[in-house]
């Protein structure tokens, strides 16, 4: 006879909300906490986080290879004792141990182990990994991504709107999770464009009264340009008052244009941490979760701690994953840098500057480290520049970047020209299309995260 505990009891809400606050007690948890006590809130998660990493066979096989021993890491000031790993280590513990790797904890044959929740990564990169949570790990994640919907702003009475994808991916049902556990708003898991069609969404965005748009920026354009063709008016026919998903400064600008001046809000996480970081109210950089998780930064090349203010691969612990698959200092080899300004609305949390490119991305021009997915960012300021772009690298390592404009011609092309040069350090060129020109090349309408980068060395066999 099975012994495991149920779900809901195993994802002990009690201590979850106790760690991890919410609504108006993480309002003031942000606030007032010093960095004495959040270090120590931190240190106590860290250390039951570290108990159940040993029991793996991923960790005890990644730590023993660095010559550590049980004992050996006694708290948070230890941390940067511990290896790094990547996606690369936990793909070759699935080859090693198919079809779910050893880093979950847990064995799958056996019929008293703890409920575990399945997904995968999308695979843009190659194979899916699986994405492994026990409930109190899952739970945590959606009260977390919750906390920054309502801190944002959603409501109860809102009408949420989400086009992240769904199947064995993690992202949609993710957030379905943290919307209906921990908002009590109404929730439309409408998915890609391919899941439902993008001119069906903004049918359903009407039919239904939608209020909060959540998905990735480069979609829910499309979705506004797409709402303009079948002639439905934002504030008239569809009613967005708040977007919450993943996107620059420029898209914000653009997204609220195109939605009736809607308040756009920013927030980062990858598949296996959850939310990491998001803006608050007062939309001035995001703010780190840090009573769930302690974000470094490290050299790209080095992977020594960047001095604060400077780029550098964000690299993750979890405090709250203590039951299936501990991650602690994950390489998302996600770029950002930290705001060294102090908050003005009086936060006490670090922020970043949020998702600025992928290192291993990263192209090498002439020498100088270049960023794809940063392009977008340095051109948000030029009004011609309507967001969608796509950077093509040739055999020889020349780089051109067509851009998405409303209209232009060789003196806007100068102009953005020079501004990338003066901020990359490097030429590039500049090739001026229509909107939708690129949405072939980067895919934007099929997938979650567009095509950024076309590096024709790659063909050629060269890097």
């Amino acid at each position: 006879m099975s012994t495991f505990p149920p779900y809901h009891r195993a994802a002990d809400f009690a201590r979850l909300v106790a760690d991890h606050p919410i609504g108006t007690e993480f309002e003031a948890f942000a606030r007032d906490t010093s960095r004495d006590e959040l270090i120590a809130r931190q240190d106590r998660l860290f250390r039951r986080c570290v108990a159940r990493a040993w029991e793996t066979g991923f960790y005890r096989r990644l730590w023993g290879a660095e010559g550590l021993e049980p004992g050996d890491i006694r708290g948070i000031e230890d941390l940067p004792r511990l290896p790094v790993f990547d996606k690369s280590d936990l793909m070759e513990s699935i080859e090693t141990h198919p079809p779910l790797g050893d880093f979950g904890g847990f064995d799958p044959t056996d019929p008293n182990r703890p409920p575990v929740v399945f997904h995968t990564t999308s695979g843009t990169t190659g194979r899916p990994q699986t994405l492994l949570f026990g409930p109190k790990s899952r739970e945590a994640q959606s009260l977390i991504l919750a906390r920054a919907y309502r801190w944002q702003g959603m409501a109860a009475d809102d009408v949420v709107h989400s086009c992240y994808g769904h199947g064995t991916v993690n992202g949609g049902h993710y957030v379905r999770e943290a919307v209906l556990h921990w908002t009590n708003a109404l929730f439309v898991s409408a998915g890609t464009g391919l899941e439902t069609p993008s001119t069906r969404q903004v049918g359903l965005m009407r039919d239904f009264g939608a209020t909060v748009l959540v998905g990735f920026g480069d979609y829910l354009k499309r979705l506004g340009e797409v709402a303009a063709a079948e002639g439905l008016m934002p504030g008239r026919d569809i009613h967005i008052r708040m977007i919450s998903g993943h996107m620059t400064s420029g898209d914000k600008a653009t997204l609220s244009h195109l939605w009736d001046g809607a308040d756009c809000y920013d927030w980062y996480g990858v598949g296996d941490t959850g939310i990491v970081a998001a803006e608050g109210p007062d939309r001035d950089g995001l703010y780190l979760m840090e009573d769930a998780h302690v974000l470094e930064l490290l050299d790209v090349d080095s992977s020594a701690a960047v001095a604060p203010g400077e780029l550098g691969d964000m690299v993750c612990t979890c405090l709250f994953k203590d039951d299936i698959y501990p991650i602690l200092r994950f390489n998302t080899h996600d770029v950002s840098r930290e705001r060294t300004d102090k908050s003005a609305a009086g936060y006490g949390l670090r922020r970043i500057a949020g998702f600025l490119g992928r290192s291993d991305n990263m192209v090498k021009i002439k020498g100088i480290n270049v960023f794809p997915h940063a392009i977008g960012p340095l051109l948000a300021g030029i009004p011609e520049f309507l967001g969608e772009f796509v950077c093509t690298v040739t055999p020889d390592g020349a780089m051109t970047v067509a851009a998405e404009v409303r209209s232009g011609d060789t003196a806007l092309a100068h102009r953005m020209q020079s501004h990338l040069k003066a901020a990359l350090g490097i030429e590039v060129g500049i090739e001026l299309v229509a909107a939708g020109a690129t949405a072939n090349l980067t895919e934007v309408e099929r997938r979650q995260k567009p095509i950024r980068l076309i590096d024709e060395r790659l063909a050629a066999g060269q890097r």
